[in-house]
């Protein structure tokens, strides 16, 4: 819940249009989403999609592209062209993205680790690339 919060957050101050969740299994918009989101949550709209597969379809087929951000992959984030219409794929904390989302995906990247722990919170990941996307357009 606090992730949500955390990620609607970061992304409506990154100039995002949307964040799309799950109908089904997602964290639930609540009190706690809500403080953890500083009132983004009133501003960026949140689609819960019942298929993440056919939305995904739907955008590319409007011409965005679709990237994956997953440890499965040695593509660096910042390899990607973030000046283009862009939707970013995060998966969940134990899971990762679906095999599915993933084979959907125009690119996959992944943020290095340098550490021993193998993993970031989410919406650690999603500020992350979020913000390179906003300096790769600032510097347009």
């Amino acid at each position: 819940v606090r992730n949500l919060g955390a990620v609607v957050r970061t992304a409506e101050c990154a100039g995002a249009d949307a964040v799309i969740v799950p109908q089904k299994g997602s964290a639930q918009i609540n009190e706690e989403s809500m403080k953890a989101s500083a009132g983004a949550l009133n501003i960026l709209p949140v689609c819960r999609e019942q298929s993440l597969a056919s939305t995904l379809n739907f955008l590319k087929e409007g011409g965005l592209q679709v990237i994956g951000c997953t440890e499965k992959t040695d593509e660096p984030y910042t390899a990607v062209d973030f000046t283009l219409p862009t939707v970013l794929v995060f998966g969940s904390e134990g899971s990762g993205i679906s095999p599915e989302l993933l084979r959907l995906c125009d690119k996959q990247v992944r943020i290095p680790l340098l550490g021993k722990i193998e993993s970031l919170n989410v919406s650690v990941s999603a500020a992350i690339v979020l913000y390179e996307a906003v300096r790769q357009r600032m510097e347009k």
